[in-house]
């Protein structure tokens, strides 16, 4: 089933500083098509660049959460190399902006997410999953091996597990995702929401820019030696201890009250 271009591929909602994304395209298990990939990137700079987005849950209808890139449209493109470069290239674009952007991100997991699915989970902050989901890099079985998933799900999960999905295509379970790094937590399908909500929430009531600040220097510092790291992330803490928050977050624990952080 194909829907109409002008029905929105992504819907947005917002509460008490927690934006919600929703992948639009259930019917067909939102794939990754050149048009959902620059519809989430642009609600990614959207929000990104709001001062009330404190954390962002990335949702989506239907009975999975993404089957990966759109092979219809792959399909029809066969032999295309400069629209397959366009296609990675911005799929790429929008994996990396998951990482740049300053509020956390969640995925909320309700069925499958396999190939560059899996790979979109793999590049947000925090996952959550119901114990119904499954996940797969399955390109293998249909001749297209998943070069560019694996990139997220290495650097979630040990090499050997990368590989396994890889090599034979098979899905994992909600749990082995879990026990491999892959998500955070597996829970029962009606305690998703809950779950998620309690992460959302938590990251919701900090403070703002000094979460900002933790995430991007979290990321810099995973590829540099270790030298190399602890200086990063002495320059980070030494320009946190500037933010007026920290003398707010120090204050209220020393006087054991609740920090009103001043972004709030």
């Amino acid at each position: 089933m194909t829907l109409p271009d002008d029905i929105p591929y992504v819907l947005q909602s917002a509460a008490g500083g927690i934006v919600t994304l929703t992948l639009n395209r259930g019917s067909r298990f939102n794939p990754l098509s050149l048009a959902m990939i620059e519809a989430l990137d642009a609600a990614l700079i959207s929000v990104a660049a709001d001062p009330t987005a404190r954390v962002i849950v990335l949702a989506a209808n239907g009975p999975g959460f993404c089957a990966g890139h759109d092979l219809k449209e792959m399909r029809q493109q066969t032999g295309n190399a400069a629209w397959a470069q366009t296609l990675f290239s911005r799929c790429n674009r929008l994996m990396q902006r998951l990482l740049e952007i300053p509020q956390p991100v969640i995925a909320r997991v309700h069925g499958i997410a396999t190939a560059a699915g899996c790979q979109l989970v793999s590049m947000c902050d925090l996952a959550v999953a119901a114990e119904t989901a499954s996940f797969a890099l399955p390109g293998v079985n249909i001749g297209v091996f998943c070069s560019t998933p694996a990139v997220g799900v290495a650097r979630n999960m040990a090499r050997k597990h990368a590989l396994e999905m890889l090599l034979t295509g098979d899905p994992i379970t909600a749990a082995e995702a879990a026990s491999r790094g892959l998500v955070n937590r597996a829970v029962p399908a009606a305690l998703l929401d809950a779950t998620v909500q309690h992460y959302a929430q938590r990251i919701a009531g900090r403070s703002r820019p000094v979460v900002a600040l933790g995430k991007q220097t979290f990321y810099a510092q995973l590829g540099l030696p270790l030298a190399s790291a602890y200086e990063l992330a002495a320059t980070a803490m030494t320009r946190n201890l500037g933010y007026a928050d920290a003398a707010v977050g120090m204050e209220a624990f020393l006087g054991k009250h609740t920090a009103q952080w001043s972004d709030l």
